[in-house]
């Protein structure tokens, strides 16, 4: 019977997911090794999110990918001593397949693929977080997702003002629970004693200090650690500096813009400035991250002449709840009730990581009644004219097989709203229904997690200023 047939090759996929399960926890844990299809991450998928993934594959390239076709290349993974990669099964399973009849010469493919992250070994470095708000809970959670003996960026410690009764309890709490990305995936331990949380087995030390350059990080075990203050405060280079004054301190990242002569970096665009002897830098902002890549990719095909940026921004802890007093203009006014008209100046930043744009973008934002996720609205005047098929074509491409496949992602979904980006691991999202061409004049529409996606390039800087190689494949 039909029905029948349905039913067993359901079973036959779920229960073939279910066996990738473990060989995909134990990769990441124990070798840094990261499976993905397609872009979209493995790690602590659902069997159902794996069978999802494979389905999305013929969106992608027309044909199928079986469960059963990908399995044998994540076995042979599993035999070869490789680290630190990030691997896109559902690649390798589709370059090879469309080459080969049988599956014979699978393992040999693969050893040759991976070729690149053979023979590596990595020295484990440590990092502190320095504020415990938004981005510095969500950088711990990815940084403890990470756990294993593989792990080379090791959350260290927390470094918090306060330190009144019940203050642990409370940061612990934050941590467990978030209103919008959900429960914390794990266990969290509290060590009273010790001033300090426990975190799928992650110890980490809850430090209280009110100034920058008041820690010895040495007494806690902590040395030539990479500090990242996520509190906002300071931004420029004597501030910021108070870091390395702190025993114990190697380098200190901002996870906002940064004023003067440091570097504003955007991974996938200009992350191969940073160099060794840079002991300070910025992330940038969610909304320069969630743009730039895609302004970059614009401008490597088609030239931008000149264009305006309009972002539709979730509000953020800087306004108020209801109406009360501010220091920005109409930034008083309650956030939860009000579209509320502000400045970003995250076009004109954009130039600090792209300076072929300098002088070309202006920008606006609009704050609104959401907590979370954002949309970029980039009106561009091209060098050359295009259609709206050829542009979302290349986009497409840019998100699947580029340099930018890590930061840009791509939709052709009709139905796609705020919350279905919430979580989402990219800088930024191409929603292609909404592009609209007309000759030389493009409007494009990206989405971005401002929280999430944002951490997740913040992550990215983090490794590549301790010089923790990872190789992405195929390439």
């Amino acid at each position: 019977m039909t029905a029948d047939k349905h039913l067993k090759s359901w079973q036959e996929r779920f229960e073939m997911a279910e066996a990738m399960q473990p060989l995909i926890g134990k990769l990441y844990r124990n070798q840094g090794i990261e499976v993905l299809v397609y872009g979209k991450s493995l790690l602590n998928a659902s069997t159902i999110d794996i069978i999802k993934m494979h389905r999305l594959v013929r969106k992608h390239e027309g044909d199928k990918l079986r469960l059963r076709e990908s399995f044998p290349f994540l076995e042979a993974l599993s035999k070869l001593d490789v680290k630190y990669a990030r691997v896109d099964l559902g690649k390798l399973a589709i370059n090879y397949w469309r080459n080969h009849s049988d599956g014979s010469e699978i393992e040999a493919y693969v050893a040759k693929e991976m070729a690149p992250a053979s023979n590596q070994e990595v020295e484990q470095r440590d990092v502190v977080l320095y504020g415990f708000g938004r981005i510095g809970r969500l950088l711990a959670r990815l940084m403890i997702e990470r756990t294993g003996v593989a792990n080379n960026m090791r959350l260290r410690a927390i470094v918090v003002r306060g330190g009144r009764d019940g203050d642990l309890e409370k940061r612990a709490s934050l941590l467990r629970r978030d209103s919008i990305h959900g429960p914390f995936n794990g266990s969290i331990e509290v060590d009273a004693e010790n001033n300090a949380i426990i975190a799928n087995g992650t110890y980490i030390q809850v430090i209280y200090a009110n100034s920058p350059d008041q820690v010895d990080y040495t007494e806690y075990g902590i040395d030539n650690a990479l500090v990242v203050d996520n509190t906002g405060i300071w931004k420029d280079e004597e501030g910021l500096g108070l870091h390395l004054k702190s025993k114990g301190t190697a380098k200190v990242l901002l996870t906002a813009p940064a004023k003067g002569d440091i570097k504003n970096v955007v991974y996938g665009v200009n992350q191969a400035d940073i160099l060794d002897e840079d002991l300070i830098v910025s992330a940038a902002s969610c909304t320069t991250n969630a743009i730039t890549p895609v302004l970059k990719a614009i401008n490597d095909e088609y030239g931008i002449r000149n264009g305006h940026v309009e972002t539709v921004h979730s509000y953020t802890n800087d306004q108020n709840l209801i109406d009360n007093y501010h220091k920005g203009d109409r930034r008083g006014r309650s956030a939860p009730l009000n579209m509320v008209l502000t400045t970003t100046g995250a076009a004109k930043a954009v130039a600090k990581a792209l300076p072929e744009l300098k002088g070309k973008l202006t920008g606006n934002a609009i704050r609104v009644p959401t907590p979370n996720v954002s949309m970029a609205i980039m009106n561009l005047n091209l060098a050359k004219e295009t259609d709206r098929d050829t542009l979302n074509e290349y986009l497409r491409e840019v998100a699947l097989h580029s340099n930018l496949q890590s930061q840009v992602d791509f939709t052709e979904s009709t139905e796609i709203v705020s919350t279905d980006l919430v979580g989402s691991r990219y800088a930024g999202v191409v929603d292609s229904q909404a592009t609209i061409v007309d000759g030389d004049r493009a409007v494009l529409y990206v989405w971005y997690d401002n929280e999430f996606g944002y951490s997740r390039q913040v992550i990215r800087v983090m490794k590549k200023m301790l010089n923790l190689t990872t190789h992405v494949i195929p390439a």
